[in-house]
């Protein structure tokens, strides 16, 4: 049986799966994506979205995006909102790398301008920007400064001189979610943390130049909103985030859920993944505060990582960061658990919604945009592969039927195992750099994971997304070099 035929069509973008599916199910689950898409998803995105569809206060439809496949617990690309009295809140509905997310950043160069210069940039990017396994940062913290940071965010990052107060206006949350209390986590979390600010990561983790078509460009008035205003306009785009002091944070409050949630609270669940606690309990309050360290980890990561692009482009380049126009479009998270107000049946509620591997996409006129993006609407970032591009989006109204969340990236379609065996990192190099696409890696095994064909195809996604109204796309990129994890 496939998966489409378990699947009611609502639309040609939206599949439903009936609440009577699974005992259990306290509303419908919903996939957004062609029937393409949902062809090519494997049998475990239904098993797990329709056991998210179980869990207590959850609210309208447990959802999957256009890029979904099998995950933790949650499908990545799940999306579940949950009522703020009566819902849980769950690690695996948020993921291990919290507030893993997409930084974008223009120039005012062409692609002619800096063709030359590829090599030295990306070979100089890949040692200021530590990637890998284990990799640390130039950034030298105490213990205690790292608590400082995970509570204060980007916010830490300018106050010390690592970048300018408009990147945190061009940040999600301001580059600062508030609430974030480092009395929440534990020392093995600041152990693995607290030197890694300022570094990629491994998997699907990367650093990438690319390059704006004019026959790219899907939306002139936005795309010159956001600050695309150049044929062959370089850009560069980042995806990274809380590396070993997310997971530690995960995996800490994983524990705990797992020994009070059936015995303390009575809550049972399909899957030991789905581990969670009642969102207002003390252990849900707890774990909500130390993943906002996480979250702000994250931000301050990537912020850091932003201060590193333009010392590299001002030194190559030999122009000062402002003058080569290296300002920041916008950061945008995945991998998040937030308060957000939401229309229910006519009402409005305040919601937790969890979205795993998926991005916010708020629509114009949104409260917590930034005041220059409030008539075009959040802008939206969405990676591909290494091979293919990645996208610029924007949120639009009708994104309320999936509380404002669209894709986050390609979504794989085979195991990294899988892609270990069909690639070989340096043929994989080679050909690339052919194409004309420069390449540094941290191993070669991790650049034959993240081959092309390991993931969904970029533009069959962004299609889905803009075809189901759940984001608009303003403009795609095409890599020309990339540091990758």
């Amino acid at each position: 049986m496939t998966i489409v035929s378990k699947l009611k069509k609502i639309s040609d973008t939206v599949w439903e799966i009936p609440a009577s599916y699974k005992e259990g199910m306290r509303v419908p689950a919903r996939i957004y994506a062609t029937e393409k898409l949902v062809a090519d998803m494997d049998e475990g995105v239904v098993d797990q979205v329709t056991n998210v569809a179980t869990l207590p206060g959850i609210q309208k439809y447990a959802l999957c995006m256009p890029d979904g496949h099998w995950g933790y617990g949650f499908p990545i690309g799940g999306v579940a909102a949950m009522d703020e009295q009566s819902g849980v809140i769950s690690p695996g509905g948020i993921g291990f790398d919290v507030n893993c997310g997409m930084r974008l950043v223009l120039t005012s160069l062409t692609y002619g301008e800096i063709k030359e210069h590829i090599k030295e940039l990306v070979d100089r990017l890949s040692q200021r920007v530590p990637a890998g396994v284990g990799s640390s940062g130039s950034i030298k913290l105490s213990h205690d400064e790292f608590r400082t940071v995970v509570e204060k965010g980007a916010r830490w990052c300018v106050q010390n001189g690592y970048g300018w107060e408009e990147d945190l206006e061009r940040t999600e949350e301001f580059g600062q979610i508030s609430g974030a209390d480092a009395s929440k986590i534990s020392q093995k979390a600041v152990e693995r943390g607290y030197k890694q600010i300022g570094t990629l990561g491994s998997g699907n983790h990367y650093l990438e130049i690319q390059v704006t078509r004019r026959e790219n460009i899907f939306d002139a008035k936005l795309a010159e909103a956001f600050g695309l205003s150049i044929p062959d306009q370089v850009v560069i785009m980042f995806h990274c985030g809380s590396r070993g002091f997310g997971h530690q944070v995960a995996t800490d409050y994983l524990q705990l859920f797992l020994k009070v949630m059936e015995k303390k609270y009575g809550i049972k669940v399909l899957d030991r993944e789905l581990a969670c606690a009642p969102f207002l309990s003390p252990e849900g309050q707890d774990y909500f505060a130390a993943m906002k360290c996480a979250i702000n980890m994250s931000f301050a990561n990537r912020q850091v990582i932003l201060h590193r692009v333009r010392e590299v482009f001002s030194e190559v380049l030999r122009r000062d960061p402002a003058d080569l126009g290296l300002r920041q479009v916008y950061d945008v998270s995945h991998n998040t658990a937030k308060l957000e107000i939401h229309t229910i049946d006519g009402r409005q509620k305040r919601l937790l919604v969890h979205r795993k591997g998926a991005t916010r996409a708020f629509a114009p006129g949104a409260e917590g945009l930034p005041a220059l993006y409030r008539k075009s609407g959040q802008p939206v970032i969405i990676g591909g592969s290494m091979e293919t591009g990645s996208y610029l989006l924007a949120g639009v109204a009708s994104g309320d039927q999936t509380f404002f969340s669209t894709a986050h990236g390609s979504g794989r379609t085979m195991s990294r195992r899988q892609a270990k065996k069909m690639f070989h990192g340096k043929t994989l190099q080679q050909d690339m750099e052919r194409r004309g696409i420069y390449v540094r890696t941290a191993s070669w095994s991790g650049l034959a994971e993240e081959a092309g064909p390991a993931y969904k195809n970029i533009d069959e996604v962004v299609q889905a997304t803009e075809a189901a109204g759940i984001s608009k796309r303003v403009a795609r990129f095409v890599p020309v070099g990339n540091v990758k994890g």
